[in-house]
């Protein structure tokens, strides 16, 4: 690896170790550390889908247009890092929430300039991209790794203590450190070609004509809807194995980031063997199993269910979304291939995590008692939910471009 890419593969540990360092284990904190309803907790995960709806303007009318995107990176980082100390001092839900929507607007655009200041830098995206964005995965991994066996805030008498509280302290220290050194990454400025565009483009108006087509209209539908099982995963998974007794919950859970980068690196041979049509096919009755698993897993004798449910993120993950990325692709003309990507990043992270946290919470409450959570229906119903949606996504996409016609460029 040559000092560039040393330097791009830090930014992405640092980005990613900050997001897991906290995310994870939010929901757990909420609920036993500031006694959040379901309803509270869905709130508080959606902050990510305003976050990642407000991205694309932050992107397309300031970042690309105005300033240089590692500086952008360091003062959104830098004011990251004072809204996670803020939400370590918070003392109930009704502090938190403003500071957690807050934080969102600041970190969701990151995502998107940590990949514009790597892709920039590079001289083969195709060969090198991949090799640096592992890292961030790496970062996440190890973000969980440090909260369950360096420091045991994921423990139960941990938890009970208000132990999940230093994870946002630790987040903080992350994101002031990635906002120092973001002003060393190298030059990106605007290009001259964005900064002359037009509104409309920057917007990513054009891409919304990928939407006549029926085949990709019925995609786009599809990833709005499995987007609310999704939402189960990330709000409740971590309390779930927390209050079943799971040990070392946290870092459990990294299973799936390892997962993920294995299937990554089958899903190019999945898709030019099998096509596009069966990789969604296969990510959505993916979710549906792992909802399943839960459901009859348990601690005990059944402990292996849990773990192989959580070792199924990657096909979950990449199987759809990555699959779906590279279908949106090959799907939209050159021109506006990137405002197409913000697009689905608009369906999935936004519109459809929006209502996935909304349902979740409402769900999660319904299924709460004095006695505690009768976690078996709370999972049973995202798995029959990802079941209707593959079974109408089965029967209405009609791929009519033959995968291995339109993959070559993508894959």
């Amino acid at each position: 690896m040559n000092v560039m890419n040393a330097r791009l593969s830090v930014m992405m540990f640092l980005q990613f170790f900050i997001w897991g360092g906290w995310f994870v284990t939010l929901g757990t904190f909420l609920a036993t550390t500031l006694a959040a309803s379901g309803g509270q907790v869905g709130m508080a995960f959606a902050t990510q889908s305003w976050g990642a709806i407000l991205a694309p303007f932050v992107i397309g009318l300031i970042a690309d247009r105005f300033f240089n995107a590692e500086r952008i990176l360091a003062v959104l980082h830098l004011l990251g890092a004072v809204l996670l100390y803020q939400l370590y001092r918070a003392a109930d839900f009704s502090a938190f929430y403003p500071y957690v929507l807050a934080y969102m607007m600041v970190y969701m655009p990151t995502l998107a300039l940590v990949n514009a200041v790597a892709f920039r830098q590079i001289k083969d995206p195709a060969l090198e991209f991949s090799r640096i964005r592992v890292w961030g995965t790496v970062g996440w991994i190890v973000a969980g790794v440090v909260i369950s066996f360096v420091f045991a805030w994921d423990s139960q008498q941990s938890i009970a203590a208000g132990g999940l509280r230093n994870t946002f302290l630790m987040s903080a220290v992350a994101s002031l450190l990635l906002g120092l050194y973001s002003f060393s990454l190298p030059n990106t400025a605007p290009l001259k070609s964005a900064a002359g565009s037009s509104l409309k483009q920057m917007l990513g108006v054009d891409a919304w004509g990928l939407l006549k087509d029926r085949s990709y209209l019925v995609f786009f539908l599809a990833s709005i809807l499995i987007c609310i099982p999704l939402a189960f995963y990330y709000q409740n998974a971590n309390p779930f194995l927390a209050e079943i007794g799971v040990t070392n919950p946290t870092a459990k859970m990294a299973i799936g980031q390892v997962s993920e980068v294995l299937f990554m690196l089958l899903l190019p041979l999945f898709i030019h063997r099998f096509g596009i049509k069966i990789a969604l096919l296969v990510g959505m009755a993916a979710w549906a199993l792992r909802y399943v698993l839960f459901a009859f897993g348990n601690n005990d004798d059944q402990a292996f269910m849990l773990l192989i449910g959580i070792a199924l993120h990657g096909v979950c993950y990449d199987f759809f979304f990555v699959s779906g990325q590279i279908y949106t692709d090959a799907k939209a003309p050159e021109r506006f291939r990137s405002s197409a990507q913000g697009l689905i990043t608009l369906a999935t992270y936004g519109l459809g995590m929006l209502i996935g946290f909304w349902i979740a919470g409402r769900i999660t409450d319904h299924f709460t008692s004095s006695a505690g959570h009768d976690w078996r229906s709370i999972w049973l119903f995202p798995a029959g939910f990802s079941v209707a949606v593959l079974l109408c996504f089965w029967a209405t996409f009609k791929n009519r471009d033959r995968d291995k016609a339109v993959l070559p460029s993508a894959v």
